[in-house]
């Protein structure tokens, strides 16, 4: 993954106001949990304004006239999970309007950091723990016992 793809992609969200919380494997290494990955996780806000702010600040990045297809619509839907494959890079965009009945974005409570001069909206350990816990995917639950340990959290 390109790191410095990543940070003009998290950037450009800022700078476009885009109300979004970054998750999943990025996100457990921004609160200094190494481990490896291959996409972006966003947790979006869905509502129209900001999806048409989410196209803008991807469009400032990649030269790639599919991201106009990226709705509110679908991420408001019943499945509402986009991915985004940018034109000839090595990484993913996941685009999460919900996880099933368990995560809506006001859910989730974030914290900002600083990341090479970027203002990242990243999840807290704890949201993360609770995000990961109980998922089938093995990475998933490394990870939440990784921030349990780190962060002292309580298993639930």
């Amino acid at each position: 993954m390109d790191f410095n793809k990543v940070i003009a992609v998290l950037g450009a969200l800022d700078e476009y106001e885009v109300r979004y919380i970054l998750v999943g494997g990025v996100a457990v290494n921004l609160h200094g949990l190494g481990r490896t990955t291959q996409d972006l996780d966003l947790f979006l806000e869905t509502d129209a304004d900001n999806i048409r702010r989410l196209r803008q600040a991807l469009a400032s990045v990649f030269d790639d006239p599919s991201i106009d297809e990226i709705s509110a619509e679908d991420l408001a839907g019943k499945y509402p999970t986009v991915r985004y494959v940018p034109p000839e890079e090595a990484f993913v965009i996941d685009l999460l309007g919900r996880l099933g009945e368990a995560f809506a974005f006001d859910d989730l409570e974030a914290t900002d950091m600083q990341v090479e001069g970027v203002r990242v909206r990243v999840a807290t350990p704890a949201t993360l723990y609770r995000m990961k816990k109980d998922t089938l995917r093995p990475i998933d639950r490394m990870d939440a016992d990784a921030l349990r340990r780190k962060f002292e959290l309580e298993e639930d």
